[in-house]
């Protein structure tokens, strides 16, 4: 059993008292050394022994007076003589160590001057013998108290989850897998933390593979199958004559090592890449962190990635602080200061209970019960101001593991979250061990996290926790898109919704707030998700939230806005998520967190309601709509070829066409599709509507090409493609208007604004755009304004990140300015012609050059900027300060549109053609 700090106190007084008086003449670094280690309760036994063997970089051999292979070099000197030479010697015999061996501190010493260098953080701390009772918790490593700052993509966690997974793969070759791969690896998992962090002694398990187990390896799996066995058995039920190195090893309990395995086998490389597992410093390592590195690394797959699929501590902490943690903080400073309140508030923490339903490797409950162990830690610090510590530290802690409940379709996760909670959980025990001087270890373990192995969308969640027991629910469901569901995903999820019209349009995740939205009913629980954005967007939102919010009366307590998935993974695609925080009762403070750069920091902005488009207006959802809600032209999809690309030509292809068969120069007409139109590229298309069957024989290219056309339909599986064989000189789709705005299905996510542009009837618009025939110059205006652009990143869907425009979503909902007078029709024309003009004075220049951020013209900018202030001014006399406010404004006027009393009214509008 490790010393309390008090007694390491008091043992490093007598200490010094003893050696303060000794001549050089009795010096003797031997006895020495064994006194000041024992001043820690560290036996010569476990550090090795004295006058290491090293060949220096002159290649003579040096002897070191000490070391602690991987944790201290200690070199002595005659009392008096100069420290800093004694340094220089000791950082030269590091040059001979291996890898393993490299220490972590580097002490010199003459006796009474003591220089405590730390090779990591290269920082240097000196002291006297008469100063060691001050110094001694800067020894603090060789016991494994120590606090970390962990980094989510610190090379230690990958070299750790890297390693792990190399002694993973050579088990798996050997054929140890399925689920005794996956509980042998959480055994060994647990053994390197607890070497690390004073659940076992310092390199306790190290120690035990180096010197009791064969360098073949042949003996080292009956040998872990032996310590398995005595760290599931009580010290007392023992037996008598077990290896003595085997016998100081803790009980631990908590079944981590209950279930007999099938035995493993091992090789010389085995061994080896367990050892090197061990060579790292564990107590470096975040739970948090590691176990969703490591799930990864068990994926050879994944390995190029490593590090993508957790979520960052940063992205935890916006769930659970607006969510509970914030408040308590809160609350603890009011009481801090008063004895009477703050048992009660300790008793309150004691009693809160927590549910992740796709708890993953436990990061989202290791953080928040890190968190709350840290505000019982300062709780602690309250009550004992008067500086008397505490008689018995463990009656004093509360908080504990059993608190916290998760459900995890993967078994090999849910494993590690079980561990990954006891580890945190002695991790925290160490810091208060720290503070109060009390060594404390919940040794053997009684109590766990319960981390059920199973589907959460086909579990009762009362069957894990009770409702009347649990207090928050929080997590990060996961991220698959309704397009790449499996089957058997898409039945939950309808059979979640009952069944409801839409409901096999949306994502996974929705499974997760529709479950918890039923669970939680007639609760005071609060629930928490991180969610990809798609849920608050688009069609999806209306079908998931009509159901939150009529039937289960669900209210939005806070939420943030639309923020990128930050990892460091390369080549991880770009995830763009809302977290979202929710109960089944209303709450007067309510808060949306903004962000003015989705890659930034957010800022917080107090809101009266929280609608599911995260905007501070009435809940109100946008369903699709086959007509405007205003007097306004309506929008048509343009024309799907449906010709497996017979009917299409690139320019050169079109040039080369021509010059076969010049007589097709008049059916060959300008396509504008998406990607031409952005980028200044031409495209064509041959256009035979109206094409007298005369002409078409005298065409045999043509005719060459209509025959791949029908062939091409007629092979498709689809009896919808197969009918338009019958027509195969013709597109599936042949809207042809006199004149047109096209607008780009899909835009960048970084572009201000979308670009549009005007054409006429000799330009025929494909399918990658819309068209609003016979649109103005006041259409276009408003069209091309900040506050459309409000909207359509408010309520239209995307693809991946970028803005996915809808005719029934989007623009059929838009609410167009209300009754604008003739003035303000005619200052938006004007405006929107300069626009116009801008772009043309670069004629060089793509839109999508004209519209990026970074290039876009000054002249273009302000252009822009003119068009919406009139635009603005157009829907209202009021500044607009931000999107939000815009989105407010425009949420209220499409109530209006949409009621009945207004039903019946018409928008005017500006009739002025182009």
């Amino acid at each position: 059993m490790a010393l309390s700090w008090n007694e390491i106190k008091n043992r490093a007084s007598q200490f010094s008292k003893e050696w303060k008086d000794t001549s050089n003449e009795e010096a003797d670094a031997k006895p020495f050394l064994d006194a000041f280690f024992d001043v820690f309760g560290i036996t010569r036994k476990k550090i090795g022994t004295f006058e290491h063997k090293v060949k220096k970089l002159s290649t003579a051999d040096g002897y070191i007076d000490l070391l602690w292979k991987g944790t201290i070099l200690v070199e002595m000197k005659s009392r008096g003589k100069n420290l800093d030479k004694a340094f220089q010697q000791a950082i030269d015999y590091t040059f001979g160590l291996k890898q393993n061996e490299l220490p972590k501190y580097v002490m010199v010493c003459d006796f009474y001057h003591f220089r405590l260098y730390d090779t990591e953080e290269q920082k240097t701390i000196e002291f006297t013998l008469d100063h060691l009772v001050q110094n001694v918790q800067n020894f603090g490593y060789l016991l494994g108290y120590q606090k970390k700052i962990y980094k989510e993509q610190d090379p230690a966690n990958v070299k750790a989850a890297e390693l792990l997974g190399k002694f993973h793969d050579r088990l798996e070759e050997i054929g140890y897998e399925g689920h005794p791969l996956e509980v042998y690896l959480v055994r060994i998992l647990f053994c390197l933390f607890a070497e690390d962090t004073t659940i076992f002694n310092k390199q306790q398990f190290q120690d035990y593979i180096e010197q009791r187990t064969n360098l073949d390896g042949s003996d080292l799996a009956p040998k872990l199958q032996e310590l398995f066995q005595v760290l599931n058995t009580d010290k007392e039920k023992r037996f008598k004559n077990i290896d003595e190195q085997l016998s100081e090893f803790a009980y631990v309990n908590g079944k981590l090592f209950e279930e007999i395995l099938p035995m493993a086998s091992f090789d010389s490389k085995m061994r080896q890449a367990l050892l090197d597992c061990c060579y790292i410093d564990w107590s470096k390592i975040s739970p948090a962190i590691f176990g969703s590195m490591f799930q990864s690394v068990m994926n050879p797959k994944e390995r190029r990635n490593l590090g993508a699929h957790y979520t960052s501590e940063k992205n935890i902490l916006k769930v659970i602080k607006p969510l509970f943690l914030d408040d308590l903080w809160k609350e603890f400073e009011s009481i801090k200061d008063n004895k009477n309140k703050l048992p009660e508030f300790h008793k309150k923490l004691s009693t809160l209970r927590f549910l992740d339903p796709a708890c993953g490797c436990g990061n989202f409950l290791v953080i928040t019960y890190r968190e709350l162990r840290i505000l019982e830690f300062e709780v602690l610090k309250a009550l004992n101001r008067s500086g008397q510590t505490f008689l018995d530290v463990s009656q004093i802690l509360w908080l504990d593991v059993d608190q916290f409940n998760g459900i995890e379709y993967e078994e090999f996760a849910a494993r590690i979250a079980e561990v990954a909670m006891w580890l945190i959980d002695h991790q925290m025990n160490m810091l208060i061990s720290n503070e109060f001087g009390q060594y404390f270890v919940r040794l053997p373990l009684k109590k766990s996290a319960k981390i059920v192995h199973a589907d959460a969308l086909e579990t009762d969640w009362e069957t894990v926790i009770s409702k009347n027991e649990l207090s928050y629910i929080i997590g990060n469901p996961p991220f698959i898109g309704s397009k790449i569901m499996k089957q058997n995903q898409r039945n939950q999820i309808v059979k979640e919704f009952g069944s409801s019209a839409g409901g096999g349009t949306l994502d996974y995740v929705t499974g997760w707030y529709i479950k918890a939205a039923k669970y939680i009913q007639n609760t005071k629980i609060k629930v928490a998700f991180v969610s990809t954005n798609s849920i608050v967007q688009g069609e999806q939102t209306s079908v998931l939230w009509g159901q939150m919010l009529s039937k289960y009366h669900i209210k939005i307590h806070f939420a943030y806005r639309t923020f990128k998935w930050n990892n460091e993974a390369k080549g991880n695609a770009a995830v763009y998520c809302v977290i979202i925080g929710f109960a089944n009762y209303d709450t007067h403070t309510k808060s949306i967190f903004e962000y003015e750069d989705i890659k930034g920091e957010a800022h917080e902005i107090k809101a009266k309601n929280i609608n599911p488009y995260l905007v501070d207006a009435k809940d109100l959802l946008i369903n699709k709509s086959s007509n405007p809600i205003c007097n306004v032209p309506k929008m048509s999809f343009g024309n799907m070829p449906l010709d497996g690309g017979h009917l299409l030509l690139s320019d050169e292809e079109k040039n080369e066409f021509i010059l076969k068969e010049p007589k097709a120069e008049k059916f060959i007409n300008p396509l504008i599709s998406a990607y031409e139109f952005l980028n200044g590229e031409k495209r064509w298309c041959i256009w035979l509507v109206g094409a007298e069957p005369s002409e078409l024989k005298l065409l045999p290219n043509v005719l060459k090409r209509v025959e791949a056309v029908k062939k091409f339909r007629l092979d498709s599986v689809a009896p919808s493609t197969q009918k338009f064989a019958a027509t195969p000189t013709l597109f599936r789709d042949r809207n042809q208007p006199a004149s047109f705005i096209v607008v780009p299905r899909v835009s960048s996510e970084n572009r201000k604004y979308i670009p549009m542009g005007f054409f006429d009837k000799n330009s025929i618009v494909s399918d990658t755009c819309m068209s609003i025939p016979n649109g103005t110059l006041y259409h276009f205006g408003v069209l091309m304004s900040t506050i459309h652009m409000a909207w359509v990143k408010t309520v239209c869907g995307r693809l991946k990140s970028d803005i996915r425009y809808s005719k029934d979503i989007v623009y059929n909902n838009f609410p167009w300015p209300e009754n604008p007078t003739e003035k303000q029709i005619k200052n938006i024309e004007e405006k929107a012609q300069n626009v116009l003009d801008a772009r043309l004075l670069f004629p060089n220049s793509s839109l999508a050059d004209l519209y990026d951020p970074l290039t876009m013209p000054p002249v273009l900018v302000k252009a822009h900027n003119e068009l919406d202030k009139v635009v603005d001014l157009a829907y209202s006399k009021q500044n607009f300060s931000t999107d939000a406010k815009r989105m407010e404004f425009l949420f209220d006027l499409y109530e209006k549109y949409t009621s009945n009393l207004f039903a019946t009214e018409k928008i005017k509008q500006s009739t002025k053609k182009v």
